[in-house]
C-alpha cells in the first residue's frame, strides 16, 4: 500500500471511530444516569449489598412506567468496599466519569462524611438512606433515614417509661465511628439530664467487623447485675452484630434481664443467624416488614418478584431509598429538568406515601417526617410493633441536647438559606447558597 493510500486508510478508520463515538455519546444522552454508591463486598456488605438491589428494583420499575421526561433510567453502579476513602474517589468518579444526575447511597456516617466535600464541590444530589447522628445538614444531602429525634431518643425515652421497663442503668454500645460516637454523646447528656448518674451509664465501642464478644458481653453482664433495671442501647453497625447477638444468647442474656435496643440492626442482619435466643430483644426503627399497610403489602410483592426469592426480607434503609427515590422522581417530573439546583427547589414540601400507612414529607432542612416504630425481635427474623408515634415526627438536623448545636437550624429556603443558622447571632457558621 502506497504512503497516500495509508493515510486515506487511517483517516477512513478515524472517522468510523469518531461516528462510534458519536454515536455512544448519542445514546448516553438518551438515558437519565442514577448512581448507586453502596459497598457490594467489605464488612458493609452484610447490610449495603440490599440497598443496591433496592434502588436497581426501582429504576427498573420506573423504566417499566415510561421512564422519567422521555427518557429511560439507567443505573450505574460502583463499589466502595466498605472503604471509607474509596467513597470519595467512587463519588468522583459518579459524578466526574459517569456524568450521573443523582446519587443514591452509602451507609455509615464515616463514609457519608467522605464523600460530602466531594458532592458540594461538584453540586451532586446524593440520597442517604440511614439513620445517622445528625449534626448536618448539606443543601448537596437529603437524608431519608432517621435523624437521632427520630429513632435515638424515642428508644431512650421507652425504655425510661414503665411501657419500656423503668430502666435506669444504660449500656451504650457502638462501632468506632463518627455515628455511635456523635450518638452516644447525645444520649449521654440527653440521659444525664433525665436525672441517670454517669456512674450508671457505660459506654463501649468496638471495631468495624469485630468478632470477639465474650469479654464484653460478660462486662454487659456484670454491669447489669447491680439490681437495677439495665439496658443495652446499640450502635454496632455491620457484620459485627452476628457474633454479638450470638453471643448473648451464649451467656444467657434474655431480654427479660437486659434488653438491647438496636438501631442499625433490621431484618435483612437478623435473617442470617438463629433467632430464638434474641426474642424480646428491640430495636427503634422507621419501618419493620411487618407494617401492615397496603403500600407495604405492594412493596414486598414486587421485591420478591424482582429478586426471585420469596424469604428476601425488606428493611427500613430500604424504604427510605423507596421514599427518596420517588421523592426525586416526582420532583423531577414537575420541573421538567434534572438538575440539580432547580430540582433540589422542587423536593420542599413534596409527599410520598411510607409503607407504614402514612405519608412521609420532605422539610426544608433535608430530613424526612416519618414515624417512630419500636419493635420485639420474633423468633422468626421479623419484629412486632410495641410501640409507636401517634403521627410522623420531623428529623431535626441539630440537636436540642447539647450546648453547641440546641440554638442551631438547618433551612435551605429564603431568608436563610442556610444548614446551620445560629438563631441568636444570626449568623450561618457554614455552607449557604
Amino acid at each position: 500500500m502506497t504512503q497516500s493510500g495509508k493515510r486515506t486508510s487511517l483517516i477512513a478508520a478515524a472517522s468510523v471511530l469518531a461516528l462510534a463515538l458519536g454515536s455512544t455519546a448519542a445514546i448516553a444522552a438518551e438515558t437519565i444516569k442514577v448512581g448507586v454508591l453502596h459497598s457490594l463486598s467489605g464488612t458493609m456488605a452484610i447490610s449495603e449489598t440490599t440497598l443496591k438491589d433496592t434502588v436497581l428494583m426501582l429504576v427498573e420499575e420506573q423504566n417499566k412506567k415510561g421512564g422519567l421526561l422521555g427518557k429511560q433510567l439507567e443505573a450505574v453502579v460502583v463499589d466502595p468496599a466498605s472503604d471509607w476513602p474509596l467513597f470519595a474517589e467512587k463519588a468522583r468518579e459518579l459524578l466526574e466519569v459517569h456524568e450521573v444526575d443523582v446519587i443514591f447511597g452509602n451507609w455509615t456516617s464515616v463514609s457519608r462524611k467522605s464523600v460530602l466535600p466531594v458532592v458540594e464541590e461538584l453540586n451532586g444530589m446524593l440520597f442517604y438512606p440511614v439513620q445517622y447522628e445528625g449534626e448536618e445538614s448539606s443543601k448537596n444531602v437529603f437524608y431519608t433515614g432517621a435523624a437521632p429525634n427520630q429513632q435515638a431518643i424515642p428508644a431512650v425515652d421507652y425504655l425510661l417509661s414503665e411501657e419500656g421497663g423503668s430502666v435506669r442503668r444504660f449500656v451504650l454500645a457502638g462501632t468506632d465511628y463518627v455515628y455511635p460516637r456523635t450518638t452516644n454523646k447525645i444520649l449521654e447528656q440527653y440521659l444525664l439530664d433525665k436525672g441517670i448518674p454517669q456512674d450508671d451509664i457505660m459506654i463501649n465501642y468496638t471495631p468495624f467487623g469485630h468478632s470477639e464478644w465474650q469479654t464484653i458481653v460478660s462486662d454487659i453482664k456484670e454491669f447489669g447485675s447491680a439490681g437495677v433495671k439495665t439496658a443495652v442501647v446499640s450502635t454496632i453497625n455491620g457484620d459485627a452484630n452476628v457474633p454479638f447477638y450470638k453471643e448473648l444468647g451464649n451467656q444467657g442474656i434474655a431480654a427479660s434481664d437486659i434488653p438491647v435496643i438496636a438501631f442499625s440492626v433490621g431484618e435483612e442482619e437478623l435473617s442470617g443467624i438463629d433467632t430464638s435466643p434474641l426474642v424480646g430483644h428491640l430495636a427503634a426503627w422507621n419501618y419493620f416488614m411487618s407494617a401492615e399497610a397496603d403500600e407495604n403489602d405492594a412493596f414486598i410483592e414486587k421485591w420478591h418478584a424482582f429478586i426471585g426469592d420469596e424469604d428476601r426480607v425488606t428493611n427500613d434503609p430500604m424504604e427510605a431509598h423507596y421514599i427518596g427515590f420517588n421523592m426525586w422522581v416526582k420532583a423531577v417530573e414537575s420541573v421538567g429538568t434534572t438538575d440539580v439546583d432547580v430540582v433540589r427547589e422542587a423536593m420542599y414540601g413534596i409527599t410520598y406515601p411510607n409503607l407504614t400507612g402514612g405519608v412521609a414529607v420532605m422539610n426544608t432542612n433535608h430530613h424526612l417526617t416519618k414515624p417512630v416504630l419500636i419493635g420485639e425481635i420474633q423468633d422468626d427474623g421479623q419484629f412486632e410493633t410495641v410501640w409507636q408515634t401517634p403521627k410522623g415526627v420531623i428529623g431535626d438536623a441539630w440537636t436540642d441536647f447539647l450546648p453547641e448545636s440546641k440554638n442551631l437550624v438547618a433551612d435551605w429556603t429564603q431568608p436563610i438559606s442556610c444548614g446551620n443558622f445560629n438563631i441568636k447571632t444570626g449568623d450561618c457558621s457554614g455552607q449557604n447558597y
